[in-house]
């Protein structure tokens, strides 16, 4: 039987409430940059589940697209800035992707003209949290830039357009569905 490889090393080097950059050093696991890099796991775990419940294929296809947007965005947070970047980091293009990906959804779904209660579908509920992860995740990438006082503004502009075609996703995952969303004023 083959052995299979260890990939982890349980090392309890956080222990002490610290965490590891790439490329060396390592930040308590409260500081800015952590909580930023951290918000953004967060949105594409909640992808994660948007993506399993939705039987959609389109719509699959769109959420695993936008969590490998958030993986980069997250090595880019997550790397040391003294370390050489060793991968692609968010570029122009990216948010041009997603504002195509915007007009894209918007025509073929009806969109509301009033504010909406998430949870017509269990998957288009996904994504509207999904959504509201997205815009902690803005925040928190805002809140580190301000006080390291740099960062790449295409990653907060990136995450500025999912909050919206995370919005436009969760109508048209209902719209397919054969739902609509309701209202949230009755």
């Amino acid at each position: 039987m083959p052995r299979k490889k260890k990939m982890l090393q349980l090392t309890g080097g956080g222990d002490d409430g610290s965490t590891g950059l790439l490329g060396g050093g390592r930040l308590a696991k409260d500081d800015a940059r952590v909580e930023a890099y951290g918000s953004v796991d967060e949105a594409s775990s909640s992808l994660g589940l948007a993506k399993a419940l939705s039987k959609d294929a389109r719509v699959k296809a769109i959420c695993e697209e936008l969590q490998r947007g958030l993986y980069a965005i997250g090595a880019e947070l997550g790397t040391s800035p003294k370390a050489p970047r060793a991968f692609a980091t968010m570029t122009s293009d990216g948010v041009r992707r997603l504002e195509d990906l915007v007009a894209e959804l918007e025509a073929e779904v009806t969109m509301p003209d009033q504010f909406v209660l998430p949870g017509s579908t269990p998957a288009s509920g996904a994504i509207d949290v999904a959504r509201a992860v997205a815009r902690r995740a803005e925040r928190r990438v805002l809140t580190f830039e301000r006080q390291a006082g740099s960062g790449n503004p295409e990653v907060r502009r990136w995450l500025n357009r999912l909050s919206l075609v995370l919005f436009v996703l969760a109508r048209y995952e209902e719209g397919r569905s054969g739902r609509a969303a309701k209202p949230a004023k009755p």
